[in-house]
């Protein structure tokens, strides 16, 4: 049986994504206890809010090294959300230079949106599909909730799914082995959000 645990590290709002699990009878506990964690089958890593801040408040809330062990020694899934996919870096620059988990290769940088606002806020679509993977399946609907002012500039290319575009192209789906990372936010993303969160708990 799949068991969720949402990682509880006090970034961000996660009403909508307990929300959306209830509705579907997905089993989920949102913990920072080393049993839960142990005990769960897949990890969600969500995130609102600064890298900076966020990085130091994992490191507060939950071993790094325990963390580790979970996802890259036993190959735990993991689903990273918005700054819980940009942690996911090598580095980040928002605010101050700070180092992240290192688990993907690449630095977080601000968006060169040109004219456009930042944050970007709202709808913006999937494009520029990198390579195939089982989290986009049946997804007919490619326009998912954006709410960011940082991309991910991913070193290798390879771990793209997919882009998608504001001012720039930027990755929006990546993947390495069982690590997972949308920078938009499938909980509120309606239909396509929540078929991606149920391929993600198929892996």
């Amino acid at each position: 049986m799949k068991k969720i645990c949402i990682l509880d590290y006090g970034v961000g709002n996660i009403f909508s994504l307990k929300n959306i699990l209830k509705k579907n009878d997905i089993n989920f506990s949102y913990s920072r206890s080393k049993k839960d964690i142990l005990n769960a089958t897949h990890l969600i890593l969500p995130g609102v809010g600064s890298f900076n801040v966020a990085i130091k408040k994992l490191s507060e809330s939950i071993s790094i090294d325990f963390l580790n062990n979970e996802v890259l020694n036993k190959k735990k899934p993991i689903l990273g959300i918005c700054v819980g996919m940009q942690i996911m870096a090598t580095n980040g620059y928002e605010n101050t230079l700070t180092s992240g988990l290192g688990w993907i290769d690449g630095s977080v940088k601000v968006i060169e949106s040109k004219k456009l606002p930042l944050p970007q806020v709202g709808w913006n679509s999937l494009l520029l599909f990198n390579r195939k993977s089982y989290i986009i399946n049946q997804i007919e609907n490619k326009d998912f909730y954006f709410l960011n002012s940082y991309y991910f500039d991913i070193m290798n290319k390879k771990n793209v799914i997919a882009y998608s575009s504001y001012g720039i192209k930027f990755p929006s789906i990546i993947q390495k082995d069982n690590i997972v990372g949308v920078q938009f936010h499938p909980e509120k993303s309606q239909k396509a959000g929540l078929q991606l969160i149920k391929n993600f708990i198929k892996l």
